[in-house]
């Protein structure tokens, strides 16, 4: 199989890549380095992190590292990144093209693929109004009820999920891990929910080792400056306790050592993911040998409370999970490696690509 996998990158991450490749001076060089970073690995396909020959990987909205493809192969100048990345793939005589940014190349795109691809399949895990699907043979993600409301618009869509990236192996191994309670995600106006939970487990900071890396959106970065102080955005702002313990947003190896140095790693849903749970930082937490606590909801076969992680229910249960779990520091490891090893066993990336393979087949 020739497979093309297209992703995007998140805003944040920028800065931090542009230093990682500051001194690459071609396409392939660059996206080496990305791939050794692992942002985003949990989605990486095993072909594509293992480098095979017929495996392509790109970032299509990264206009830096197209642009110097598109240089590399002759192509002008001004040519636009959809007309590169239709380049790249003739170019690779893709088979399957599977896309992790469908929002950016919807169904206009899919219909102008060369010959060669036989078949599209997008990854979407948010609710999507107004996006058009409709030309991917397959659109999949591990929320059940995202899944259920694609069928619902006559779209082909079927379970498939994230992978354990064997490179956490090494950073579960770490046994210093002096962060009692680590939180990494996004803090915004549509984190209602998950602030609250922020806000109850921030305020055990006198007595705990708490850490929260942040990335605020733009509004709350704009409220927190001394220019939205004197503007009405006071629901904006992060609580003082959540202030106290924040850092900047960590990503990539960055974001394993963190996760490696941690007892207890929180997680939260955000509020439009209804009682669906399973995102990146549950395979990510678990993997680096931490200790997941996160909220009630329905999670993916093997993520189950008191056997593989920890379950809570609003701010005042979390603080008691947590302080429960760091009284019984046995109980505490013992329940965190069944993490480690169930997430590694049963979402191996071998399990994931047989997965993928399967779902071509069908479709």
């Amino acid at each position: 199989m020739r497979l093309f996998q297209n992703s995007g990158l998140y805003p944040a991450y920028i800065p931090r890549l542009r230093g990682l490749t500051q001194n690459c001076i071609s396409f392939v060089s660059q996206i080496d380095v990305f791939l050794g970073d692992r942002f985003g690995a949990c989605h990486f396909l095993k072909p594509v992190l293992n480098r095979e020959t017929a495996a392509f990987f790109t970032n299509g909205d990264d206009e830096q590292l197209q642009r110097r493809w598109a240089q590399e192969q002759g192509m002008r100048s001004k040519v636009s990144l959809a007309s590169i990345l239709l380049a790249q793939i003739e170019s690779h005589r893709t088979e399957v093209f599977y896309n992790l940014d469908p929002m950016r190349y919807q169904s206009d795109f899919v219909r102008s693929l060369p010959g060669c691809v036989k078949k599209a399949i997008a990854w979407r895990a948010a609710p999507s109004p107004g996006a058009d699907f409709s030309a991917y043979d397959l659109v999949v993600c591990n929320f059940p009820s995202i899944l259920e409301g694609y069928r619902q618009r006559g779209w082909h869509a079927e379970y498939f999920s994230p992978a354990h990236d064997p490179e956490m192996d090494a950073y579960a191994a770490n046994t210093d891990r002096p962060i009692d309670v680590l939180f990494v995600g996004g803090y915004s106006r549509h984190h209602r929910q998950r602030a609250v939970i922020l806000e109850a487990v921030s305020s055990m900071r006198e007595r705990l080792n708490v850490v929260f890396c942040l990335d605020r959106s733009r509004l709350t970065r704009l409220a927190e400056s001394a220019l939205g102080y004197l503007l009405p955005l006071a629901a904006h702002r992060r609580p003082s306790n959540i202030r106290a313990v924040s850092h900047e947003p960590v990503f990539g190896r960055e974001l394993y050592t963190m996760l490696s140095q941690a007892k207890i790693v929180l997680n939260g849903a955000v509020d439009m993911a209804g009682r669906d749970r399973g995102n990146m930082r549950c395979f990510e937490a678990m993997g680096c040998g931490a200790l997941l606590v996160s909220d009630q909801g329905r999670y993916p076969d093997g993520i189950q409370g008191e056997k593989t992680m920890l379950l809570y229910e609003g701010g005042g249960g979390a603080k008691e999970v947590i302080q429960r779990a760091l009284a019984n520091p046995v109980a505490l490891d013992a329940i965190a490696s069944q993490g480690k090893k169930m997430v590694s066993e049963h979402y191996s990336k071998t399990t994931q690509w047989a997965d993928f393979v399967c779902l071509v087949g069908h479709f």
